[in-house]
């Protein structure tokens, strides 16, 4: 079947539909949800099932700059960086020297064993070099996983911030297989300009992101996270235009707007969550409907060698060599070597040689396909088994419970207090996002008259207004009645 304007929505809210409908039961048995959505995919290609004829590099490229734009601004966003920081460096170097040693030692290696030159060689190893932030996001996080100390946040930094290094490379080794007459120095000044004026370009577009978001005033909440999408692909693509990483923009501005106070925070970042899944599902699929299994099965013993060499040996060497400076037990480097993930991202960047036409290019494709899911089946099944086994799991009482869960449970705890606002209080005419209110207390109501409103950051107090402010302690009491500088108020304390 040959894709048309006239069947493509049928044909994609079907394929998406039973996406759903897989990946709901995939667990029971064990099978992460992203091997599903690839194998549907297959299933539905030329040479499966549906017979869906799809062979176009260019566009599966560029579906796939579309959701990893989506799936790493949505993990940015969920990036807390009170978790983050005390195990930035130990992500910093994995996302850098990590993949930079994965690239070189699986790069020799496929040299060694095969026909590909040096070259050819690090192009395929750069390719394969990232853990795939999809990957990695949706399987802790559907699993509930629950690790000790920092592994978690640190396999989550990692995850989200190594694809750029992957991508620098990717570029760079592939400039040298078009021109072997390139010296490797030659590589140096472009990962200095894609790396420097990506993570100033993230930093700079997160500043006035947030800026935007709270100082513009739209009229329905639902447009909030649409002006967030345009905000994101501005970051990414003015970022490319100067010759910066796009893709480190976008993961930085989103790290830095997930730790801000923003208008409608929560239903942006519920609507990127769900974009985040959407666009994970659409790129597993496309990749699936791209690969010709019959292209595969010539090239899966060398594939299964560079896969088990790249599980068992880069990924190790890297992962230690990267955190050596670091004091961490020798068992914790063990699970986050475990934890290297290959998935779409390498997929996506196979798809760049292809279009580049060189000669091993459909080689190295179906290699980068067999390779992630290997890994994808291999790794992310055993995920939970290998943290038990390796004694970083949190046994299930010691597991933190969510929010909400905390919330019902422990209300006795809460200190709730009702704040009126006098006439000619400080807080008169400002938005709740100005107050700058502590993060360990919330307005959950505000009375103003006979009605009782639901506040957002948008919602602006006015004189008389009767705010009911929650926190878990009176600290957060205390420092809410300092955010509204009302210091005469009455302090009657409720306590549930």
């Amino acid at each position: 079947m040959t894709i048309t304007i006239e069947n493509i929505l049928l044909i994609g809210s079907l394929l998406l539909l039973i996406s759903i409908i897989a990946g709901k039961t995939s667990y029971r048995f064990g099978v992460p949800t992203l091997v599903l959505f690839l194998i549907i995919g297959m299933l539905a290609g030329s040479e499966g099932i549906g017979g869906i004829y799809f062979d176009d590099p260019k566009s599966a490229q560029f579906i796939g700059i579309i959701a990893l734009n989506f799936i790493l601004f949505s993990g940015g966003l969920d990036t807390h960086w009170g978790s983050i920081k005390p195990i930035l460096w130990q992500g910093i170097s994995l996302s850098t020297l990590g993949v930079l040693l994965t690239t070189l030692s699986l790069g020799v290696f496929v040299w060694a064993i095969t026909d590909f030159t040096i070259y050819e060689g690090m192009l395929l190893g750069a390719i394969v070099s990232s853990t795939d932030a999809a990957a990695v996001f949706s399987i802790l996080r559907s699993k509930s996983l629950a690790l000790k100390t920092n592994l978690r946040p640190t396999l989550e930094l990692e995850s989200g911030s190594n694809d750029p290094m992957a991508y620098v490379l990717t570029i760079a080794f592939l400039g040298l297989v078009i021109n072997p007459d390139q010296s490797l120095v030659s590589i140096i000044p472009l990962f200095l300009r894609q790396m420097i004026i990506g993570g100033l370009a993230g930093f700079l577009f997160g500043k006035l992101s947030k800026l935007v978001i709270n100082k513009i005033m739209l009229d329905f909440e639902g447009l909030y996270p649409v002006l967030v999408i345009a905000l994101m692909f501005i970051t990414f693509s003015a970022t490319d235009f100067v010759g910066g990483n796009g893709f480190l923009a976008v993961y930085l501005c989103a790290v830095y707007l997930g730790n801000q106070e923003l208008i409608h925070k929560k239903t942006i970042m519920k609507m990127f969550d769900g974009l985040a899944w959407l666009m994970q599902i659409v790129l597993f699929l496309t990749l699936g409907l791209l690969v010709f299994p019959s292209h595969i099965l010539p090239v899966v013993g060398i594939g299964l060698l560079i896969a088990l060499f790249q599980i068992f040996m880069a990924r190790p060497i890297s992962v230690f060599l990267s955190l050596l400076p670091f004091k961490m037990k020798r068992r914790r480097r063990w699970y986050i070597s475990w934890v290297g993930l290959r998935g779409a991202v390498p997929i996506v960047f196979a798809t760049y040689p292809l279009l580049a036409g060189i000669e091993k290019a459909d080689m190295i494709f179906n290699i980068v396909f067999f390779i992630s899911l290997t890994s994808v089946l291999l790794q992310g099944t055993t995920l939970s088994v290998i943290a038990k086994w390796l004694h970083v799991s949190l046994p299930e009482k010691a597991k933190p419970r969510a929010p909400l869960d905390v919330f019902l449970s422990e209300t006795a705890k809460t200190a709730m207090e009702e704040i009126t606002i006098e006439k000619d209080g400080y807080a008169v005419g400002k938005k709740i996002i100005e107050l700058e209110f502590p993060k360990t207390a919330i307005i959950a109501m505000i009375i103003r008259g006979e009605k009782y409103i639901t506040p957002s950051g948008s919602t602006e107090i006015h004189a008389k207004d009767t705010l009911i402010v929650i926190s878990d302690n009176q600290e957060g009491i205390n420092k809410a009645y300092e955010s509204i500088k009302k210091p005469n108020f009455g302090k009657e304390q409720i306590n549930h």
